[in-house]
């Protein structure tokens, strides 16, 4: 199996958010804005630092809770036959 890289990840990340999307809009608006920043070995991290430009607070970490890494680990798995560990940075 090969191994999988941050390049072929951001490549198919709208489809990765379209299929969370499909199965829980709260799930897909709690990802819609993270930046995939690194994928070493199998942790992916990932932060939401656009969403600090915003006026207010747009903090959302709140509401990522661990059913919804799960899920967001369920589709990448699904669609990459990895599973990953997520990270917030």
């Amino acid at each position: 199996m090969a191994t999988l890289t941050i390049d072929a990840l951001k490549t198919r990340w709208n489809e990765v958010l379209d299929q969370l999307l499909a199965q829980d809009r709260i799930v897909w608006l709690a990802f819609f804005d993270a930046r995939l920043v690194s994928l070493n070995q199998n942790i992916l991290t990932i932060n939401f630092s656009d969403s600090q430009k915003f006026g207010g607070d747009h903090d959302f970490s709140i509401t990522r809770n661990p059913r919804h890494i799960g899920m967001l680990q369920e589709v990448i798995e699904r669609i990459f036959g990895e599973k990953l560990v997520i990270q917030e940075k």
